[in-house]
């Protein structure tokens, strides 16, 4: 049994990774649900508190629309468009606040030109086609016996942590703006605040447990290729 082709010690490293990001999925589904059946004691739904918060940044310019399925919240910078799912939009719990505080977090960041926010914006090509083009490269290497393709690989392989690991930042400065805007605006009491924290916390982790996952891959993929040579 070649490594790389059947069982080898190595596969310890994806396994953990995997491991990792379920229970960090776990997590983060078991804690919106929870906080998605308490209401916001101003009983604003997640559209009106995105609202709220883009109108006093100087914002009203960012339409807000209302996208199909669960947490696919996201904000379209090139679109000027922040869009809430199915249980943020029309949602009156202090999970959506918290979502929708969020995404406006990187509306901001987009408006006062937050760097991370630019980096990982500008690296989004290449990162795009540095995971397509990794493992066809890796298995060409393997086929014709080429360890420089196996290291050319390794390296586009290595550019999707490199896209994880400046979105680590992004994510958390948002979650730390959405909530400091909640709490000064008092969108959310003090209490309903601690809930807040827990979604956006939960959310946050799942970045990191990405991140990690990534970071393992790419350290099996060394330990498998890294020192191979030509025909080895």
């Amino acid at each position: 049994m070649g490594y790389g082709y059947y069982w080898d010690p190595t596969y310890v490293l994806v396994i953990i990774g995997a491991l990792i990001c379920m229970i960090a999925s776990a997590n983060v589904s078991g804690t919106y649900k929870k906080y998605n059946r308490v209401r916001n004691s101003r009983n604003m739904t997640g559209a009106q508190v995105a609202a709220q918060i883009l109108q006093e940044a100087g914002l009203s310019n960012i339409r807000i629309e209302h996208i199909s399925g669960d947490l696919t919240d996201h904000y379209d910078p090139s679109a000027k468009v922040l869009r809430l799912s199915d249980s943020v939009y029309g949602s009156t719990s202090i999970a959506a606040a918290g979502v929708a505080a969020h995404e406006c977090g990187h509306a901001i960041q987009d408006k006062v030109n937050y760097i991370p926010i630019r980096l990982r914006n500008a690296i989004v090509p290449v990162v795009n086609l540095g995971s397509k083009l990794s493992w066809p490269v890796i298995i060409l290497g393997l086929i014709l016996g080429r360890a420089g393709l196996l290291q050319i690989g390794i390296i586009l392989f290595g550019l999707t942590l490199l896209f994880q690991v400046v979105t680590l930042p992004v994510e958390f400065n948002a979650s730390g703006r959405a909530l400091r805007i909640l709490d000064q605006r008092g969108i959310l009491g003090h209490e309903e605040m601690r809930g807040a924290r827990k979604v956006l916390g939960a959310a946050a982790m799942t970045y990191v447990t990405a991140t990690i996952s990534t970071l393992l891959q790419l350290l099996r993929l060394v330990l498998l290729f890294g020192n191979r040579s030509d025909n080895d």
